[in-house]
Order: C-alpha cells, then structure tokens, then sequence
C-alpha cells in the first residue's frame, strides 16, 4: 500500500494535479514557483487548462532567463531606467526624447506592461500618430528611435526575449499613404517675393534682417538666433559658427523647471564652420545693428555664459523656432492677401515654410549655382557627404530640366525664324 506522502493531489474533476498546482475553494486554480532569486509568485486562472497554459509560459520564460519579475513591470519604469543610463548624445538631443516620449507614448501605452506588448501593438500605436495625430514621418521616426531603445534595454536586461518595434516604422514607411515629406525649398520667385515683402513692409520690416540671414547662410534655427555680434567678421565678410542655442518648452530638469534656453555645441563636429557672408547678408547684419541702436535696443539676458546676441525681442530677451514659425504663418497670410488684392494674372503666392524651410532653400540656391558639393557639406555643416548628394542629385536633376525647357523654347523660336525666312 503505498504511502501517504506517495499520494497525489487531484482536483474536484479527480485530475492529477502537478506540482505548485491547486485548486482553491472557489473552485478556481493556483500556480506556485519560486524564481532563481528565492522569490515566490503565484497566479491563477479559473480552469486548469488555462493555468497549464501559464506555467507553460513561465517554464518558457525561466528556460530563457528572463526575470519573473519582468511580468510586473510597464513600459513608463523601463523608460526611466533608460534615463538614468542614457549617455554618449548631445543634451537637446536627449531632451527631445523626453519631449517626444512624454508627449506621444507616455499617454498611449506608459502604463503597458512590457512583456504584454506585441509588435501589432507598436504597429497600432504608429499608425494612431500617423492617422489620428497627423504626425510627419520623420516625428514618428523620432518616436520610434527612443520607444525602441527603451524595449531594447528590455531585450538586453532578459525582460523580453525580441523587440517588438524591430522593423515596424519601415512598414508603416511602405504602407501608409499620405503626401510625400520631401522638403520644398522656396523658389527664387517665392524667395524674392519673401524678401521684398518683409524689407518693404511697415508691419513685418524688422523681420527682414533674421530671414535675410537665414536664406543667404543656410544656418540651423539654433545657429542664427544664438550669433552674438562677435560671432560675425563684417570686415572679412565671415559668419562663425560656433554654438547653437537650445530653446526647452516646458520642461523639467534639475534645477531648471518651465521652458528656459541652453547654450550647447553645435549639432556635429562638421556643424563647427565659418560661412561666407553675401552681401544682402551683411547688409541685413548693418540694418539689424543700425535699428537697435537708432531704438536703444539692447541684449538683456545671459545664458551659460553667453551674452549680446544679434536677434532679439523688445524685452531685449532672444528668439527661439516656434517664435519664427508663429511670425512665419502671419507673414504667408498678410502676403497673399496683398498679392490677391492687386489682382494680378498667374500671381507667385508665397507658400507654408518653415525655419528649416530656409535652410534647404538655402542649400538648393547652392545646387542651382553649381558649387561643388563638398563645399556645400562644409557651408552646410552636413556631417555626411550622402545628406548633401541627395539634395544636390535632386536639385541639379530638376534644375537641369528646367534648363532644357528653356533650350526648347529657344530652338523653336530658331525654327521659326529659320522657316519664315
């Protein structure tokens, strides 16, 4: 007879039941370990094939390695470890993660458990920012890297055995259908119509100097609105560029809480450069400095040290990008009204830019001119050579048909002139 320690425990149906199992009063069933670290865990689950399921799951996970605590843990917790051990980018770059995280995924899935999430998640969660939120590409590709570095930490610390982002915005890439994000850079109608407005306007005239620079220099937002005056050469007609300025909204870091400006280096090592100065350039420079001291307008803030800036407010305080953008909306609009009371035939309007607008028309009037492109990359500050071949290939590429429509054009008025001889 065998004895009573050799006797198998059974549920209510008379099933064998296995080691760690039972089946509570209720009815309902249990599953006991311990973890590698002595740690116990139960879980339950109302039927014993359900539960079964579960214990094959944790065998799976304790065969991997993978932490039992792991099942606890959501994705926001994972996010701020990945904080504390980020290093090696530049600080508005680590900052802009933040941002993009708080704003986008921390609402959306922070909450989610991290071995819950699956890749038709992720998918689900982009095309909500695609979709519902109207957000470019390249800000999901934004999202994208810090989400993927967050569940890559995951991988690699054996909370999940894959990433569940891997490859999921190069699908939504290739599926998702909306206008294309190239780029437009204005054109020298649009950029002539730009100047001339701004320079002859009684309302957006002290507009004119910053613009003016930022299309005859191809500067970065930060690079132009943190030039000091001892920053530019106006004997030797140079432009140094040597820092850029970090505008923070709403933010909270340390000591510093709401929005506030940082003085960083600039963007890459190429970004360090001098820029040649044009002359509409230094005129724009000579008009700037002639205005503020004709109104007593002075630089009334340090940063990091830094002082004197070139472009400033009537608080004397400095500019920052959305400033610009919010200026550059009433521009296009009081513009075109203009144009469309005058009642022109084929009117040039002025199209919806932004600051970086400048900067690629800047670049593209370069391309047009046929300055070699590696003197573009250094002007530019690009930091690989591949960014400025794909502009360059693209604007000589469309600037060479134009070309050739003219040529057309000219040899049929040749035609004609040859065939009514």
């Amino acid at each position: 007879m065998a004895g009573k320690g050799n006797t198998k425990r059974k549920d209510k149906d008379r099933i064998v039941l296995k080691t760690g199992e039972s089946q509570r009063k209720n009815g309902t069933y249990d599953y006991r370990w311990t973890d590698r670290n002595g740690k116990r865990h139960v879980v339950y689950a109302k039927t014993l094939e359900e539960l079964r399921e579960k214990e094959k799951e944790i065998e799976k996970n304790r065969i991997d390695g993978l932490k039992a605590e792991a099942r606890y843990i959501v994705l926001d917790e994972l996010f701020d470890l990945w904080k504390q051990l980020k290093r090696g980018i530049k600080d508005n770059t680590f900052q802009n993660y933040i941002y993009l995280y708080d704003t986008f995924v921390k609402p959306y899935m922070g909450k989610t458990r991290i071995q819950t999430i699956k890749k038709s998640d992720v998918k689900k969660f982009y095309n909500y920012l695609a979709d519902e939120r109207n957000l470019m590409i390249s800000t999901i590709d934004g999202v994208h890297t810090v989400l993927h570095q967050v569940l890559q930490m995951s991988v690699d610390d054996e909370y999940i055995r894959l990433n569940p982002s891997d490859s999921v915005l190069k699908e939504l890439k290739q599926s998702v259908k909306r206008k294309s994000e190239k780029r437009e850079s204005l054109t020298v109608q649009e950029q002539d119509l730009l100047l001339n407005f701004l320079k002859n306007h009684k309302v957006y005239n002290h507009w004119y100097p910053i613009v003016a620079v930022m299309l005859g220099t191809g500067l970065r937002v930060g690079e132009v609105t943190g030039l000091r005056w001892c920053d530019i050469d106006l004997e030797n007609n140079m432009v140094d560029i040597n820092h850029t300025l970090v505008y923070y909204c709403h933010r909270q870091e340390k000591e510093k809480h709401g929005c506030y400006f940082n003085v960083n280096t600039p963007k890459t090592i190429k970004s360090v450069r001098q820029v040649p100065m044009l002359g509409f350039v230094k005129e724009a420079f000579l008009s700037e400095k002639q205005t503020q001291e004709i109104l007593g307008a002075e630089c009334k803030v340090t940063i990091d040290g830094y002082t004197d800036f070139i472009f400033i407010n009537k608080d004397g305080k400095v500019q920052h990008q959305g400033t610009l953008n919010k200026a550059f909306k009433r521009i296009i609009r009081d513009c075109n009204y203009e144009i469309d009371m005058k009642g022109e035939e084929n009117p040039v309007y002025l199209p919806h830019f932004s600051c970086h607008i400048l900067r690629y028309t800047f670049c593209t009037r370069m391309c047009e001119a046929g300055v070699n492109p590696k003197v573009i990359q250094d002007i530019m500050g690009h930091k690989d050579i591949s960014t400025t071949m794909n502009i360059y290939t693209s604007v000589t590429k469309e600037h060479k048909f134009s070309q050739f429509v003219t040529l057309e054009e000219y040899f049929k008025k040749q035609n004609n002139m040859t065939s009514s001889n």
